[in-house]
């Protein structure tokens, strides 16, 4: 994936320079997009050197040293530092991934931290996911039955069903996947976008669910789902190793068989 940079006309000025203390040794540059809205000012890069011998080994240690130690404020999200919530998706090195696991290590020269691409930025590194939500809660992301439970238990499936949930269970709806793909970017109003689909395929291939059927009626339209392109960069820059692009055909096979 192709690297994130500036253009040469690009309004995001250069920012301020915080320098590393005297006598660090294992310095490191994190060049951070600082934007807030109701300041009215144009975007700017924001330079701080970080001693790595005083800092923990991934991004997310590198902000929250920033945070709490040189600008109180840099806004970002995060929350359980473990790659589990999702909370802290952004735009690092060119590729979008979680801070808390993303090792600086891996990042040759100065670390660039942007918001993830193609969305309104709500401040500094914090996308609006408004509209990622709410196409979420379109599909309905959870179990639906028609017949009642089993009385005393819960829904059983054989272990086989339930090996058929592997790949997509482990979803955090980071969204890093969607704001990859170019397809979301032009059409995000209407295109569900693959970390979304990523989730309707996980109900539609739950043994459990009995509404195979309207959720695939529902999907069936030429931009909520069909605007994918198998481009893959969904696949590429997930930080959990899934393969949405996968879940979006497996859907797509689907319609194809049922006519």
């Amino acid at each position: 994936m192709a690297e994130f940079t500036l253009p040469a006309n690009s309004k995001v000025k250069i920012g301020n320079t915080h320098k590393a203390p005297e006598g660090a040794k294992r310095v490191r540059a994190f060049k951070i997009y600082r934007y807030d809205p109701d300041k009215g000012e144009n975007p700017r890069l924001d330079t701080f050197e970080i001693d790595l011998d005083e800092c923990g080994p991934m991004v997310l240690d590198a902000l929250i040293k920033i945070k709490n130690e040189v600008d109180t404020s840099v806004t970002f999200r995060r929350s359980c530092r473990e790659g589990i919530c999702g909370s802290c998706s952004m735009n690092i090195d060119g590729t979008n991934t979680l801070a808390c696991l993303k090792p600086i290590d891996e990042v040759k020269g100065a670390v660039k931290i942007y918001p993830l691409p193609h969305m309104d930025v709500i401040k500094d590194l914090v996308p609006d996911l408004t509209t990622a939500y709410a196409q979420l809660t379109s599909i309905e992301p959870w179990l639906k039955s028609k017949s009642p439970p089993p009385p005393d238990q819960e829904r059983l499936q054989s272990i086989e069903d339930r090996e058929k949930l592997d790949g997509m269970w482990e979803c955090v709806l980071c969204f890093s996947c969607s704001t990859s793909c170019p397809s979301y970017w032009w059409n995000s109003e209407r295109y569900l976008g693959p970390a979304v689909l990523l989730q309707a395929y996980r109900w539609i291939a739950d043994s459990r669910d009995e509404y195979t059927g309207e959720r695939l009626d529902d999907l069936e339209d030429p931009f909520r789902l069909y605007r994918c392109h198998t481009i893959m960069n969904c696949t590429k820059t997930c930080p959990k190793s899934l393969n949405p692009a996968k879940a979006i055909a497996e859907i797509k096979k689907l319609l194809v068989m049922r006519q």
